[in-house]
């Protein structure tokens, strides 16, 4: 019983090799998993199920396939892609998750999250996470003409590399008090998540007990995955050149 995780692919018309990468995850890797879990930010931008990223036709069609081989496909929203909706996830045959949530996994429970909300040090982002998380928002969004939205995506991905590159590196981080009320409040030792770009496995002690963070890395130059079975877990990159 393997369940595998992935996030930050940023999947984009200007990175061909990433989705040559994605497609060999799903052809090679994936092939056989029980569960996989898609942890936000697969898109670079998704600015509507009416307007999918150019050139994902056979992606979506290879994860509808490993959806109907008998694999639970689960898709969470991240800070690009938080706009796909039913209509996409339906057609790979996924499940929409909310923001967070706890999972059992083969090691036991687990809470699953993007982890852009872990990250409140840095009020301004979690000032424009409430504003795009907004259903009144979204709804607002979505009603604009195609090249309104393209624009507008190509907007915020500019001001977001802007404003990033001029905040310390801490400050992008997770809160840790912020992951210890999470873990807490859930229940559970477990914590996946992805958007920081900081692929590691944290092992931790609140209020005297352990507890495990896994994030997720960012497919750049490295592919990353987690693989989960019933006794083990393992974060395992690959190099993406590598991939034909």
């Amino acid at each position: 019983m393997s369940v595998y995780f992935i996030s930050d692919i940023h999947l984009k018309p200007e990175r061909p090799d990433l989705s040559r990468a994605f497609s060999y995850f799903l052809s090679h890797i994936a092939q056989g998993a029980d569960a996989l879990y898609l942890l936000g930010d697969i898109f670079d931008a998704w600015i509507g199920d009416d307007a999918p990223v150019p050139g994902i036709e056979p992606l979506v069609s290879q994860l509808k396939q490993l959806s109907d081989s008998g694999c639970k496909i689960y898709f969470q929203h991240g800070n690009r892609d938080f706009l796909v909706g039913k209509v996409f996830t339906n057609s790979i045959g996924a499940e929409l998750l909310p923001e967070q949530i706890v999972h059992s996994l083969p090691i036991g429970n687990a809470l699953i999250l993007h982890g852009d909300q872990l990250c409140t040090d840095d009020q301004e982002y979690m000032q424009f996470r409430a504003m795009v998380r907004n259903p009144a928002w979204q709804h607002e969004i979505l009603s604009k003409p195609i090249a309104e939205r393209i624009a507008l995506a190509k907007q915020l991905r500019a001001t977001s590399k802007e404003r990033t590159a001029e905040k310390d590196e801490y400050i992008t981080d997770v809160n840790a008090d912020e992951v210890n009320k999470q873990l807490n409040e859930a229940h559970v030792k477990l914590m996946i998540h992805g958007h920081t770009h900081r692929p590691a496995i944290h092992k931790l002690t609140i209020e005297g007990n352990e507890a495990t963070r896994i994030v997720l890395g960012d497919w750049e130059a490295l592919g990353w995955y987690l693989k989960v079975d019933p006794d083990k877990y393992d974060l395992i990159s690959f190099k993406i050149a590598d991939v034909i």
